[in-house]
């Protein structure tokens, strides 16, 4: 089994990536299946690569560092109950030190049954701007724990090239040149499905993955990530009446992104997904700076829809759960009752790896 870990920070892109590598895969015949990853349960991207008619399975309650013997589990159970010919799975995107505590660990315990890619990184052009540029608002520690995952890349991937004109993508390359030196860059739209299949054509031709190993400060890491308030909910929703759902997530992502903005309180990611009979509809921001995008569509009916909203955000977590229980009910206001079924509101823990390995195993 081919097994390929994509990592990167908050909003880069790698479910977006996952989703269309598991449909080419399809187009030739293998059997794919997704891990997702997350601090807590109710992961929007779950739901989202799941209505694609994914297998997908979630490793919730820290990164696959920390929760490594629950990655075990999961990739076991699936590797009996599906026996796929390749696993995509993507770590929590926050996290760094993937290679040592995810990368070595899986190449010594899996080795006998798996093969493990090179470690593609996916990368925002916007973010690699903040990295690069010291006036940045984004807080040191978190520059430090994107700068700590670019490093440990065995393939770095400009994603949302399609943004940049050639001129800003030929200048962005060179700065990453310099900052890391030998790195191997490629570039990609994962969205419109440009270079996706290179990617897969690149990754599947190298060597195993897991080449590089870095030195981390945990205490720094630790403090990039509590600058994160991370929230996720799951509610039911009932109307009384025909209602817009897609007008309702509009109008309810449009509210939090103007309270986050509002706020200078810059966005990691802020996702919405609503389902009902009619199906799903995902809405989507990665910065305050960036406004929510739209896809899919539930139509106009009454009665039940469920809703799963993730947001990591530089704010406060109980400011951040004051937050969304205000839009939402300002949305939903007299004619859509509110069930909350779980709404989890916390910093992340401090990194604690189940392990490290301080060599590269061949």
């Amino acid at each position: 089994m081919r097994v390929i870990v994509v990592g990167g920070f908050l909003g880069a892109g790698k479910t977006t990536l996952l989703a269309q590598t598991a449909k080419h895969f399809a187009k030739q015949g293998k059997r794919v299946c997704i891990i997702t990853n997350d601090q807590a349960a109710n992961l929007v991207d779950t739901h989202f690569l799941s209505g694609l008619g994914i297998a997908v399975a979630e490793v919730a309650g820290g990164c696959f560092c920390c929760r490594f013997e629950d990655l075990e589990r999961t990739a076991a159970s699936m590797l009996a109950d599906i026996k796929p010919d390749v696993l995509l799975s993507e770590p929590v995107g926050s996290c760094t030190d993937i290679s040592a505590t995810v990368l070595q660990p899986m190449k010594q315990k899996w080795g006998d049954w798996a093969t493990l890619s090179p470690f593609s990184v996916l990368a925002d052009p916007r973010r690699l701007r903040q990295v690069f540029d010291n006036s940045s608002t984004l807080p040191d520690s978190v520059r430090y724990i994107i700068k700590k995952q670019f490093e440990e890349a065995d393939v770095l991937v400009i994603n949302k090239a399609d943004l940049l004109s050639p001129n800003e993508l030929a200048l962005l390359k060179e700065e990453i040149a310099k900052a890391w030196h030998g790195i191997q860059i490629l570039e990609m739209s994962a969205l419109q499905d440009i270079g996706v299949v290179e990617w897969i054509d690149t990754i599947s031709a190298a060597g195993r993955g897991g080449r590089k190993l870095i030195d981390v400060n945990y205490d720094t890491y630790a403090a990039g990530e509590a600058e994160l308030g991370w929230l996720n909910a799951s509610l039911s929703l009932t109307a009384r009446e025909e209602t817009n759902w897609d007008a309702f997530v509009q109008q309810l992502i449009g509210l939090i992104y103007s309270e986050l903005a509002g706020r200078s309180a810059e966005i990691g990611h802020l996702k919405l997904l609503m389902s009902n009979a009619c199906g799903q509809i995902v809405a989507n921001t990665t910065s305050t700076a960036e406004p929510p995008t739209i896809r899919g569509s539930v139509g106009t009916l009454a009665g039940m829809a469920s809703l799963i909203i993730n947001v990591r955000a530089c704010v406060e977590p109980q400011l951040l759960k004051s937050i969304i229980e205000c839009c939402v009910n300002a949305v939903s206001a007299e004619s859509v009752k509110i069930s909350y079924l779980s709404l989890d509101s916390f910093k992340p823990a401090y990194p604690q790896p189940t392990h490290r390995i301080d060599r590269v195993i061949l």
